[in-house]
């Protein structure tokens, strides 16, 4: 039983359509909060007279002579039955809606209460003694209405990001023909293949390739970066995002469903839909509740009787009861902050794809990375520079790059990198020769030039006896060696580099109190030397894929709560043995089925992020919850009367109020709801060589 949607059953929808399709619930949301709207203004227009003609507000104002005539009270019977009827529809509807699903909540207590007061106030007007109730049952009923208007409001605000997805869709493309012409085509008309152009400030409309042009790319919305991307030629553009200030043709590579915008709008809305555990825990809270109210509302009339009160104040604290008792912030408690967080995720590039094992990311005791391409950039870089002779280690570098500069080889490209990002400049070579196998030579600045692997110096019985070069060496490191004039002057060590920001992430989840564990297929000593350089808590090396879920068994083995991140296929079989499985690094790849949570960016910082927000919708939900349980541990006792000897009596509208108030009030804790998520770290911009 969800309270927070029992309302969905009314009908505010009097066409009866369902609500599938992209933008459907969005439209029944709004449908929703017009009706609700309408009913309101055309209900507060009404209870003018029903008010006006109430004996009681008469008294009080005054005015009992100049508003009293012969037959006013059924004037006021007709006004406050039009309220009744229209204005309380919703809440009867969903009384009939709860009953044929034996599930009593809030509008069951709604209903109950107004029709208590309708028909014993009918009753008096047609002849039993006693007073009437309509203009508080009126005013109740306005109160209601304005409560539910002012909260599905909050619902479609939560839901809003899903919203903004679904129109980021362009609806036309430029398609390009062979002869180059272009014209306009639905999006929906596209296939795999066809060449599309994208003019500045338009929205790219579907996921493809860059064929001709560069352009900036804003994806803020899809992936949550906010500084635009620079592309060009065989870069991968995903639909919905915006071009920046060039034109460019791109290739279309998926189209309808298959499309990363597609996917993503569907993950949302399957876990917006998805129950939470916590959510079944207030479902159980609020069916009690609903009985407890009944109940004491029952008992309050009873007990009011006994001691000799008249029967309409006792029947007006039992409709209090009832009234101030339902359970709407404790329905709404979790479903609010479902929305917005599974809304913030989505922002954010964070995808979940299960719910339960996004929530319980808050109980996590250790996460399990994959090294390459996740802890690590997954390429060569320059770690260390070490000088063997007159040399500096700029000016080795230098001297290599250049040599290096004429190579496509993986090292090679690491060398050139390692300088440019050290701002270092270099000329070029001549004379460039590879040597097959052990490196290559060429002249650099006259100099005869050579960068050779351990293999040469050892055919060529040229011995290096230094610590340093043993040191990196026993890390896992390549070393290649740089030989000026036939002389060993230094060598350089190359890497798998670690990502500046994993540093940064780990360090933020071991103050979460979460052990940081690696799982690779490198070398022991290359496994050892990053679990150093990123104090890890425990390292699995040399593992094999199909070795990788036995690892991670191993860890829960210790009673541990384990997540494993990772971005490759082979890591899927560890997703799927952990409690919660992130797929790192997704792009535009978002459908991985063994992943739980899927995050767009590979970064590190990410997985903290969504940790970070798992924790904190968890104490939102509790927050909430917290605060609807104690409001009606007040609130119940106090609207059946027990401040009645302090001259404290709670009426039906009072009530309402006081339980309209405590649903605005969790609705906006649940908005207050935050991420904090870091900017993708850009590396510097290549220097150009000297010529």
């Amino acid at each position: 039983m969800n309270h927070g949607h029992d309302h969905h059953h009314h009908p505010a929808q009097p066409d009866g359509s369902t609500h599938d399709g992209r933008g459907g619930h969005h439209d029944h949301h709004a449908h929703m909060v017009a009706d609700f709207k309408r009913r309101f203004w055309v209900s507060l227009v009404l209870t003018i007279p029903v008010v006006a003609l109430a004996p009681m507000i008469q008294s009080w104002l005054g005015l009992a002579e100049t508003l009293d005539f012969p037959g006013d009270s059924l004037v006021q019977f007709a006004f406050a039955s039009v309220v009744y009827f229209y204005g309380g529809w919703p809440f009867l509807s969903g009384l009939a809606s709860e009953f044929r699903r034996r599930m009593p909540g809030m509008m069951t207590l709604i209903a109950l209460a107004i029709s208590v007061a309708y028909f014993y106030s009918t009753a008096v007007v047609f002849g039993l003694v006693g007073e009437v109730f309509f203009w508080e049952l009126a005013t109740l009923i306005d109160i209601m209405l304005l409560g539910h208007w002012i909260e599905m409001k909050s619902v479609m605000g939560a839901s809003a990001a899903l919203e903004k997805l679904v129109k980021l869709m362009p609806s036309e493309a430029h398609l390009v023909s062979d002869d180059g012409s272009t014209r306009d085509v639905p999006v929906s008309d596209l296939h795999h293949g066809d060449r599309v152009l994208v003019k500045p400030g338009e929205k790219i409309p579907t996921d493809g390739l860059i064929v001709d042009g560069r352009s900036t790319i804003n994806e803020a919305m899809l992936t949550g970066e906010s500084k635009p991307a620079e592309k060009g030629d065989g870069d991968e553009v995903i639909g919905g995002a915006i071009n920046g200030e060039s034109a460019f043709t791109m290739e279309v590579r998926r189209t309808g469903d298959e499309t990363y915008l597609s996917q993503v709008i569907e993950m949302v809305r399957e876990a917006q839909e998805s129950k939470s555990k916590t959510q079944d825990l207030a479902n159980r809270a609020a069916l009690w509740l609903t009985v407890i109210a009944i109940t004491v509302g029952s008992v309050t009339l009873v007990t009011w009787l006994l001691i000799g009160k008249p029967f309409d104040f006792s029947l007006e604290r039992a409709v209090t009861v009832m009234i101030i008792a339902c359970p709407h912030a404790l329905g709404l408690a979790v479903p609010l902050v479902v929305a917005v967080s599974t809304s913030i995720s989505a922002g954010n590039g964070l995808l979940i794809r299960d719910r339960t094992a996004f929530e319980r990311g808050r109980d996590l005791d250790a996460i399990v990375f994959d090294k390459t391409g996740t802890l690590t950039e997954g390429r060569f870089g320059v770690t260390d520079v070490i000088a063997l002779g007159e040399y500096s280690e700029d000016d080795l570098l230098r001297l290599a790059a250049s040599l290096e500069s004429q190579s496509e080889h993986p090292i090679a490209e690491g060398v050139v990198r390692g300088a440019q990002e050290r701002g270092i400049n270099f000329p070029a070579p001549s004379e460039f020769r590879a040597i097959p196998g052990r490196g290559a030579e060429a002249v650099v600045d006259g100099t005869r030039l050579r960068i050779v692997s351990p293999g040469y110096l050892r055919e060529h019985d040229l011995a290096v006896n230094d610590e340093r070069v043993r040191g990196v060496a026993s890390q896992g490191k390549t070393v290649v060696y740089v030989i000026i004039d036939g002389a060993v002057e230094g060598a350089i060590a190359l890497a798998d580099i670690i990502r500046p920001e994993s540093r940064e992430a780990l360090e933020r989840l071991k103050a979460m109190g979460i052990q940081v564990m690696m799982l690779t297929g490198d070398a022991e000593a290359v496994a050892r030397w990053v679990s150093e350089e990123l104090g890890l808590d425990d390292y699995f090396a040399e593992v094999l894929p199909d070795q990788k879920a036995s690892k991670i068994k191993e860890v829960q083995s210790r009673g541990l709560v384990v997540a494993m991140t990772g971005d490759g296929v082979n890591d899927a079989p560890a997703l799927t043995q952990a409690d919660v499985g992130i797929a790192v690094g997704a792009g535009t790849d978002v459908a991985i089925e063994s992943a739980d949570i899927v995050l767009v960016r590979s970064d590190p910082r990410d997985v903290t992020a969504i940790i970070e927000l798992s924790r904190a919708t968890c104490r939102k939900m509790v927050q909430n919850l917290w605060w609807a349980t104690g409001y009606n541990a007040f609130a119940i006792p106090a609207a059946a009367g027990v401040l009645y000897p302090l001259g404290i009596v709670l009426s039906p509208a009072v009530g309402a109020v006081f339980m309209s108030l405590s649903t605005v009030i969790v609705a906006i804790n649940a908005k207050f709801l935050r991420i904090e998520r870091a900017p993708v770290q850009t590396p510097p911009a290549p220097r150009e060589r000297d010529e």
